[in-house]
Order: C-alpha cells, then structure tokens, then sequence
C-alpha cells in the first residue's frame, strides 16, 4: 500500500467530533475517521485503505462485515429486534446459551447469563463468587484488565486513569502480582521463576489475605492489555489447585483472549484446566454488545433475580450475530488459521528481533501477542518514544497498528487476514523498524499517543 497523504475529511470530522464527545471516552491515536471496513481491510473517510492489526480491541475475530453474520442479523432484525428476555423468551437467547455451554470447558452442568459488555460479564464474576461461597474477598492481579464499570474497574490493575478522581472503588479486592515472564532473571529456571512468583501469593496470604476469606480468584490466562503475558503452566497448576482446596471460584476473563485469538477456543485450554466461570464479549457478537458468563449450574444458581439482569442484554439480533460468528469460526477452520498464522507471525517478529535489538520480546500466540520495544535489551528499558514514532509510519503506510503499555506493539488483527495481508502488514514493520533504526522517524513534538 502506498504512503498515505490526504486526510482532510478525517481531521475535519476529528475536530467536530471534540466538540461534543467526551475525552474520557477516547484513548487518542490517530486522527482517522473509519468509514467502512471488510474482512481484514479498513477504509477511512478520505479513501485511504489500511491493514487491521487490532480488529477493533479484538472484538472482529472473524472480520468485518462477515456476510454470514450480516445475514444473520438481518433475517433477525426483519423478525423481531428486541424484547427483553428478563421478561420472556427468545429462542436466539436459549440456542446461543447452549452454544457456550457445548464450547466452553469443563463437563459439567452449566448455566449461562447474558449482559452487555465485558465489563458487566466480570462484575458478574465478582457477585456469583460470593453469592456461592458466602465470603467477600476477589483475587485479581497486577497487570489486568477486566473493564470500566465500577467493578471490572476495580479488579482492573493497568492504568492510573482507570482510578484518579474515581475512588473509593469497590471494596473486597485484593491484587497479587501477575507471573510476567519478561522479569524472568537470567539465571533463573522457569521452575525458580514460578516459585518466585508463587512466594509472592504466599506472602500475601501470610500477611493481609485471609484465604478463609476469598471468594474467588479472577485472571486472564493470558493478559491483554496488561502487555500480553501467557502465565507458566506450573503457577496456573497452583492456582488451581488452591481454590479446589480452599473452596474458591475459579474464574477465567476471556473477553479479549476467546474465541480463536489464541490459538484454542479459549485461552484457558491451553493449561488444560475446567474454570468454574468463564466470561465472553467483543467477538462474540463480531463487535455488537452482547456479553456472556457461563459457570457452573450450582454457582449460577446461587442468584435470584433481578441479581444480574439488564434490558437490552441477549437482545435477538445480537445473538444471532453471535451464532454466524461461531458457525463462520468452525466452517472456516479459525481456530487452526490463528494456530499456524500465528507461529509464521512469530517467526518473522524473532528474525526482526535478531536484526533490530529495540525488540526486548516477543510474545505470540495465535494471530495474537505483544511485541515489547525496549530501549536496552538487557535493561529492559521500555521505549515508548520508538513505539510511538513506529506505529505512526504503520499508519502512514497503510497498517493500522497500536500500542499497550506505551512501548509494546498489539498484534490482534482478524482471524481471517490473508497471509498475503501478513505478509504486507510485517514488511510494512521491518521498513518502519530500519527507518527507526536510522534516525529516519519523528514525532510532533505536542502530540500523545496512546494511554
């Protein structure tokens, strides 16, 4: 893709768009105005067309515009477009809840609830864990991200912005640092490092977390935003084993990771491990709102309503989306795609690694990870300046790109990008890699990206 220029209807629309849309709402990028969008290719206002390397927060696993999910949506919509199934059914509702009871693991007896948003799917999380177990304390760790609500905010441990001017947040929460393998030391064995990092979960046992006390423990097996951090095998092994021993809920977010984006259905088949609630969004309904938790019969049963119920949640048209979307994952076989793209991507961003010494880490799995730009690789220095300067040219050349944390690149475009599209998207980096490396890129001085 050619260099793009012209931007004049975007920037004109970016300034309307101020005027009247609040800041707090917005993480601010770039000034493009998206206008229309299919499969793995968006188009902004002005024409310009640019690879997707985020799939809109990885809620587009199976592209955008799927003609199988706007079918699907539009045979809805002509039938019925909502009626609250807080008061009556819906059989869209009932086929889509045993279409996540069938995918989602664990053989056992399972209920499911629908709501809006991830973030009302993992304040779900916290009110059935202590429904069920009588106790008051969740466990979540440093690094997550679970949502903007007053409660998924609260479990949430990545950005200040998330809490300045917002406290007092919701109590009976309780952080222990998420095993992030890029502080794995030198000399250090995986084995050495999950001790460490287990040591870390005793102490606070030890000293300020009553384990008779904890209601659940809430984690993403493999963290977004926090930087894309897959957790070892062993700590999750622990983890587990802890709350069956203690009488605790074993939860999995798998709002950004499911559906594909890792290689498996669920991020947490990879550790082989049947969590007692799961919670689903973004792509569920290729990007409509619609949200999930599936869990254990017992422990759905534990509420009664209006516990956890919302007017416009399980709305029909949604879920029809929401069951094109899964049929178009198995027919077109996405799930193996993000497996085998994922480990070419990989490869590709290690033999960049070994030529452009700015990638501290990489970390892919499935057509999914973060790529960590460091100002030192033994340091570990973040460079967030690079990154910023980077994703700028992406966006100039036609790959829309952004990054978390300030300094890691987000890889999460659709599952079914071309390989052709790959290909382009990770030329499209290495040039922008040699022109960093030459002194070539320059930020305006005024301008913040990202958060």
């Amino acid at each position: 893709m050619e260099n793009l220029k012209n931007n004049e209807k975007s920037v004109e629309m970016v300034k309307k768009s101020d005027q009247v849309y609040a800041s707090a709402g917005q993480i601010r990028y770039f000034d493009i105005c998206l206008d229309s969008a299919k499969g793995a290719i968006l188009k902004d206002m002005d024409g310009n067309e640019y690879i997707d390397l985020l799939a809109t927060a990885s809620a587009m696993n199976v592209g955008h515009s799927h003609p199988k999910v706007l079918a699907a949506m539009k045979e809805q919509m002509e039938r019925l477009l909502h009626y609250t199934p807080a008061y009556f059914y819906n059989p869209k509702v009932e086929e889509l809840a045993r279409k996540l009871i069938e995918s989602t693991p664990g053989d056992f007896e399972k209920r499911v609830i629908f709501g809006n948003s991830g973030s009302d799917s993992n304040d779900a999380m916290m009110k059935f864990s202590r429904a069920y177990t009588g106790k008051q304390t969740i466990v979540s760790f440093t690094g997550s991200y679970h949502g903007s609500t007053y409660g998924s905010m609260t479990l949430s441990a990545v950005s200040l912005n998330m809490r300045r001017k917002m406290t007092p947040l919701v109590t009976g929460v309780e952080y222990v640092p998420f095993p992030n393998t890029y502080d794995r030391r030198e000399d250090e064995s995986e084995e050495e490092f999950v001790n460490r990092y287990w040591k870390y979960f005793e102490d606070a046992l030890n000293t300020y977390l009553p384990v008779y006390e904890i209601a659940g423990v809430i984690i993403e097996p493999i963290q977004g935003d926090g930087g894309f951090w897959k957790a070892p095998q062993a700590y999750m092994d622990r983890l587990y084993q802890f709350t069956r021993e203690n009488n605790i809920v074993f939860a999995v977010d798998e709002v950004n990771q499911g559906l594909g984006r890792s290689g498996k259905m669920w991020s947490i088949e990879h550790f082989n491990i049947e969590p007692d609630i799961l919670t689903t969004a973004k792509s569920l309904a290729s990007g409509m709102p619609l949200s999930a938790i599936v869990g254990r019969k017992e422990i759905m049963d534990s509420l009664e309503a209006p516990a956890h119920l919302f007017t416009t949640a399980g709305n029909p048209v949604c879920c029809a989306a929401a069951l094109a979307s899964f049929d178009v994952i198995e027919e077109e076989n996405l799930i193996e795609k993000s497996r085998k793209d994922g480990e070419y991507v990989r490869e590709r961003f290690e033999k960049m690694q070994e030529k452009y010494p700015i990638i501290g880490d990489v970390r892919i799995y499935g057509l999914n990870g973060g790529i960590e730009l460091v100002k030192d690789q033994k340091t570990k220095e973040a460079d967030s300046e690079s990154a910023s300067k980077l994703i700028t040219y992406l966006k100039d050349n036609g790959v829309l790109m952004i990054t978390v944390k300030g300094n890691i690149l987000r890889f999460q475009p659709p599952l079914v990008i071309t390989r052709d599209q790959i290909d382009k998207a990770l030329d499209t980096i290495e040039n922008g890699l040699s022109e960093l490396e030459n002194g070539n890129l320059k930020l305006d001085d005024d301008k913040k990206i990202g958060w």
